[in-house]
């Protein structure tokens, strides 16, 4: 009996911690950006390419970033640029993910 009740305790509590809590933050690999989104909804979005995502979020591909987030303008300038030169990019995965499973960055690199 103790072991059921152990089991329902474990599994409520999985399902009450925020997604986040199971990822993990880090630089993605470069890539190039296959896709950038700017949005209505208060954030811009970027897929890259084939690139390893350490934050373990269910969308390996997308990452997104509020508009209200400190420096986002300078990003997504940054982003533009990459898509408009072809140049490749790294994104710093903060380790939370968003319903949709999406990344939350909060940095860029562009290679020169």
């Amino acid at each position: 009996m103790d072991t059921i009740i152990k089991n329902y305790i474990y599994i409520i509590t999985l399902l009450i911690l925020p997604l986040s809590v199971f990822a993990s933050a880090g630089w993605s690999e470069y890539s190039h950006i296959e896709e950038l989104t700017p949005t209505s909804h208060g954030r811009f979005l970027v897929k890259l390419k084939d690139a390893k995502n350490p934050s373990g979020c269910k969308q390996e591909d997308m990452y997104y970033l509020n508009y209200d987030f400190s420096g986002s303008e300078q990003m997504f300038r940054t982003l533009l640029e990459a898509v408009s030169s072809d140049k490749m990019v790294r994104v710093y995965a903060t380790g939370r993910c968003e319903l949709n499973g999406y990344s939350e960055i909060s940095s860029v690199t562009i290679t020169p």
